[in-house]
């Protein structure tokens, strides 16, 4: 997991891959759950968020990981 990605000739590191895949995730993510209403059980939605997108992110490193 420590090792760099080339995306079209620069080197990234493999964790910053990650982190941008899971904010792409997250958006329609986010869109579902205010859709749903979920938000109205939420106590603070941005705090929320930023858990959602952690995890996903920790999600996605450990997977990698694995594979």
């Amino acid at each position: 997991m420590g090792e760099e990605l080339a995306i079209a000739g620069v080197l990234l590191p493999s964790l910053m891959v990650w982190a941008a895949v899971a904010v792409l995730l997250s958006l329609p993510l986010t869109w579902l759950l205010s859709t749903l209403g979920f938000y109205r059980f939420v106590w603070h939605r941005g705090l929320f968020d930023i858990c959602l997108v952690v995890s996903l992110w920790g999600g996605l490193a450990a997977l990698a990981a694995r594979i």
